[in-house]
């Protein structure tokens, strides 16, 4: 367990993660941040972009959940429905008290658990806080409003931390790039 701010591993979007990468370093469950991870706040419906990348990591045999911290439980419950996957929904990041409770369900321990999301002081927290793997994307469709500028802003050090460890190859072992 870590309080740590800084992402293990940094991806322009989530589809630049592939079942390759995550089977190489023995993930067997993924769990994933919903809004401005895998789709604007705004999108109601999983595109087939998404669908299909959620079908390449079930055919290599990688899990995926969502764990959200979504307020509208609907929302999420609808949006997972819709692609067939299971969630955690008022997770409480930055707690770990989600992401164990996913793993948990899904029969998956740490080592072999990965967290994506868009934001440090949510996602990658309660990552490195349940000892899983931190990864990161920037928010899908952008930050908008003045507060998301702001936080996408301060986060800017810290992804510039992740950045040189990446290209050093020194994130150590449990944030090692993927």
């Amino acid at each position: 367990m870590s309080f740590s701010l800084i992402p293990g591993r940094l991806y322009s979007r989530y589809e630049d993660i592939t079942p390759e990468d995550l089977r190489r370093q023995g993930i067997t469950l993924l769990l994933s941040d919903l809004d401005f991870t895998l789709a604007p706040k705004k999108v109601r419906h999983p595109d087939a972009a998404l669908r299909r990348w959620i079908g390449e990591l079930d055919r290599n045999g990688i899990t995926f959940m969502i764990v959200s911290n979504n307020r509208s439980g609907r929302r999420v419950r609808d949006f997972c429905a819709d692609l067939g996957v299971p969630y955690q929904g008022h997770a409480g990041k930055p707690s770990p008290r989600g992401l164990r409770a996913a793993m948990s369900r899904a029969g998956a321990d740490a080592s072999h658990t990965a967290m994506l999301g868009d934001k440090l002081l949510t996602d990658v927290l309660a990552a490195n806080l349940a000892g899983v793997r931190s990864l990161m994307v920037e928010p899908a469709g952008g930050a908008r409003t003045p507060w998301q500028k702001v936080l996408h802003t301060l986060q800017a050090p810290f992804k510039a931390v992740c950045r040189r460890r990446m290209e050093r190859g020194t994130a150590g072992e449990r944030n090692r790039s993927l």
